[in-house]
């Protein structure tokens, strides 16, 4: 084969990889902004703050079956469509968000807006794995002596640049409810996903991923122990986080004094900067040639530094030595959100890497069910947990849930393993 057709394989890989890379952050910042929208909207209608957490479970439960499924028709059906179907849903799900009606009693509404939210739970899980795979195909496709080096940069990129946007979605929440109100605001990003999903369309090539399926529900499961594992440490990973995030930490700083304006900005702006870690984070970890060798290594280093902070702030709160607890809260955010950031982009490219690339979609989609499981669980605790036991009671769940991050980084293998399917 000639240089000029490698040349020209590495041109469509990176081609590939921009268009998908484009189309996943328009639908970020719509879902950062919807996140804002349905959190000020409700918090302004007088819901509490547990209320506005139990709108977001069937978001994220969603997302456990989303992904499973997501990657097995991606692979059968090719990334392309199931990317096109993920951005389709999430506008069916704002459409039937916009219908909620003033008039409905409460339980009506938090009804409805469960289902809707269910709803965009699926297609953000749908379009996550379908984009997360394409950087596998895109750059398998673009096979050479760097590869392994361009992975991770690829990943670390598409994952961090992915987050800061939705860090941007979260202040686009707030301008477009303030401009157009809860209605106008979900038309608008509705007709922006719709142009984004007519470029996917007509740029991707149609059948691109497109492998032999599992056939059964055994085969799909049946994935190699380094992405086994590697899902484990992901459903800790993301449950540790939501544990303390999604409640304790707005209620916590709200109850400090800050208002909801200073909360939600706040959050924006640790999303962003958690965000351009992840795209950072190659820069911070040593290299090997096989892409493992080094690389499982720092996944145990970063892990492990990682459990030690909610411990910590934990130890810190409960001494009652700290004049300023808020201040030594957001320090302690800081450090944390540097340290998952880096763990988290290491996990996303040691998915990558674990995964055979005839089935990377139905690998991938596996990988981020945990992902969706474990965001399910630290949801739902962070409003036990802190109802139970205040913030503290949050933090040293995270560091238990950490620990057990660290024992399962403990056991991945430093080596390609031959995946373990019929």
């Amino acid at each position: 084969m000639s240089n000029r057709s490698g040349s020209d394989r590495v041109t469509e890989g990176a081609r590939n990889y921009a268009i998908v890379t484009a189309a996943y952050w328009g639908f970020t910042l719509t879902d950062g902004a919807l996140r804002m929208l349905v959190l000020l909207h409700f918090f302004r209608l007088g819901y509490s703050p547990f209320t506005l957490a139990f709108l977001f479970l069937l978001y994220e439960a969603a997302g456990i079956v989303a992904n499973l499924i997501g990657g097995w028709l991606a692979a059968r059906y090719g990334i392309t469509r199931m990317l096109a179907v993920g951005l389709g849903t999430q506008v069916v799900g704002f459409l039937l968000l916009s219908g909620l009606s003033p008039d409905w009693t409460a339980a009506a509404s938090v009804a409805w807006v469960v289902m809707a939210q269910g709803v965009c739970g699926v297609a953000k899980d749908l379009t996550k794995t379908a984009s997360k795979s394409a950087i596998k195909v895109a750059e398998a496709a673009a096979r050479s002596e760097d590869a392994e080096g361009r992975l991770f940069r690829w990943v670390a990129w598409f994952t961090g640049s992915k987050n800061a946007m939705k860090g941007v979605g979260f202040f686009l929440g707030g301008l477009l409810l303030e401009g157009f109100g809860f209605r106008g605001a979900l038309w608008a990003m509705a007709a922006m996903l719709g142009l984004i999903l007519l470029g996917v369309l007509t740029a991707l090539p149609a059948m691109m991923g497109k492998a032999k399926a599992s056939k059964s529900a055994r085969e799909l499961f049946a994935k190699n122990r380094g992405v086994n594992l590697l899902a484990l440490a992901r459903v800790a990973l993301f449950g540790a986080r939501d544990v303390w995030f999604v409640v304790g930490v707005p209620v916590f700083l709200y109850a400090s004094g800050w208002t909801f304006t200073m909360v939600g900005t706040f959050l924006a702006l640790w999303t962003i900067g958690y965000g351009l870690v992840q795209a950072a984070a190659p820069a911070f970890i040593a290299r090997s040639g096989d892409g493992l060798s080094s690389e499982v290594p720092a996944a145990r280093l970063w892990s492990l530094a990682l459990a030690a902070i909610p411990f910590a702030l934990a130890a810190l709160l409960l001494s009652g030595a700290v004049s300023w607890p808020d201040l030594v809260l957001v320090a302690g955010l800081g450090l944390f959100g540097f340290a998952f950031a880096v763990n988290s982009s290491l996990h996303s490219y040691l998915i990558l890497a674990y995964a055979g690339s005839e089935k990377a979609a139905e690998d991938v989609g596996f990988y981020y069910a945990a992902n969706a499981l474990g965001r399910f669980g630290g949801t739902l605790l962070s409003g036990l947990l802190y109802q139970a036991g205040g913030l503290q009671a949050c933090l040293i769940g995270s560091g238990l849930m950490l620990a057990a991050c660290f024992g399962a980084t403990l056991a991945l293998p430093e080596r390609r393993d031959a995946p373990a399917r019929a």
